[in-house]
């Protein structure tokens, strides 16, 4: 029924060249953003899954229990 629909519309093929252009801006876009980022804000994102932060464990918890 969609693809009948579709088959008699005259533009619809712009339609994925929009979508291909929207993905290729958001691809350069992340990209560029990745690389000017500084290096130490890098390593501070790296590391904060194996920061061992009890105090803040520790709330989390008495929140979790509450």
């Amino acid at each position: 029924m969609i693809s009948e629909f579709l088959k008699n519309q005259n533009d619809v093929s712009i339609f994925p060249i929009i979508s291909l252009i929207i993905f290729f801006l958001f691809f350069i876009g992340s990209v560029i953003w990745t690389f000017t980022r500084k290096k130490q804000y890098l390593i501070h994102m790296e590391n904060l899954p194996l920061e061992n932060n009890d105090i803040n464990n520790s709330e989390m918890k008495n929140e979790i229990v509450k």
